[in-house]
């Protein structure tokens, strides 16, 4: 990608010094088979690999919405008190310098082309914040970990975002390069859309009244469709400023595919489950990127027909 010397965004909220114990997520609603799989996922990978697999199986995070949709079991559940701390000066490699850097790139970028986009509309986008944290962090929500990948907070609008999941995307999962990362934050990008245009609100409302395998469907809808948005994304930024080089696409089309629900149930359990999943196979998921990819038009994003 062409992002060094690109414009960098102010919406990014920097934690990584503070450090969070105590408190839990809490219920915001929604489907979720994700807290039942967590003592496989955990035993498969280790506590560190289950940042990928923990999102793309359920969680309403990185591929994923927010986080309510993996948590509607525990409904009226009050979270432990939630303590924060300084842990003093913060200190970052090079190379996490050049990250943070890249990721404000990013999202200033997102924050172009939805602005253009909601503009012609005749509606007005409101910049999500992006929150970089180190192992937990409170939110709207309740508190984030690492473990759960990047996430979206409807509560606060906000996406949250350790860095070490780039390293996991990279190594465990087989999925490099920078394009590949910025998938991930348009993705998330991308359902901060559906809350702004309240597809989110929507979705949720209908889920309470729909059996757990209607509404894994649904969630499996809505996540393909922030597939799709991200997909919308990358459009305006090759067409308008030329930010993707050769390879780019590639990276982004197999960050995609090793997130799908199937491939990452087959590694986990050995087999493959379509009722329970939440975020669409390998070969939906590269399908509405590339739909949003070659078209760069919201109308082609809905995934809901049918």
């Amino acid at each position: 990608m062409r992002w060094r010397g690109n414009r960098q965004s102010n919406n990014i909220e920097d934690r990584r010094g503070t450090r969070v114990s105590g408190g839990r997520m809490s219920a915001l609603g929604g489907g979720g088979g994700l807290l039942r799989l967590l003592p496989m996922v955990f035993k498969f990978l280790g506590f560190k690999g289950t940042v990928i697999a923990v999102v793309a199986l359920g969680a309403y995070g990185l591929y994923t919405g927010n986080l309510g949709n993996m948590l509607s079991g525990l409904s009226g559940v009050n979270a432990p008190q939630q303590t924060t701390q300084t842990s003093g000066p913060l200190k970052q490699t090079t190379e996490e310098k050049e990250l943070v850097q890249f990721v404000a790139v990013v999202l200033a970028d997102t924050e172009d082309t939805w602005q253009a986009l909601f503009k012609q509309a005749g509606k007005t986008y409101k910049e999500p914040n992006l929150v970089l944290f180190r192992d937990a962090v409170t939110s709207a929500c309740g508190m984030g970990q690492a473990a759960m990948g990047p996430f979206y907070c409807p509560g606060d609008q906000k996406v949250y975002l350790d860095l070490g999941f780039f390293d996991e995307l990279h190594s465990r999962f087989k999925a490099p390069g920078d394009f590949a990362q910025a998938y991930v934050i348009a993705h998330e990008v991308g359902h901060h859309v559906q809350t702004l245009l309240g597809i989110s609100s929507k979705v949720h409302a209908a889920k309470q009244k729909l059996s757990d395998v209607e509404a894994n469907q649904l969630s499996v809808k809505q996540e393909l469709q922030a597939d799709c948005f991200a997909g919308i994304w990358a459009f305006h930024a090759n067409r308008t400023r030329q930010l993707l080089e050769s390879g780019d696409v590639e990276e982004g089309l197999t960050a995609a595919s090793a997130i799908g629900d199937d491939r990452l149930q087959k590694q986990a359990k050995g087999y493959v489950n379509p009722d329970s999943f939440t975020h669409g196979s390998s070969a939906q998921r590269v399908q509405w990127f590339k739909t949003g990819l070659n078209s760069g038009e919201l109308k082609t994003c809905d995934t809901f027909a049918g």
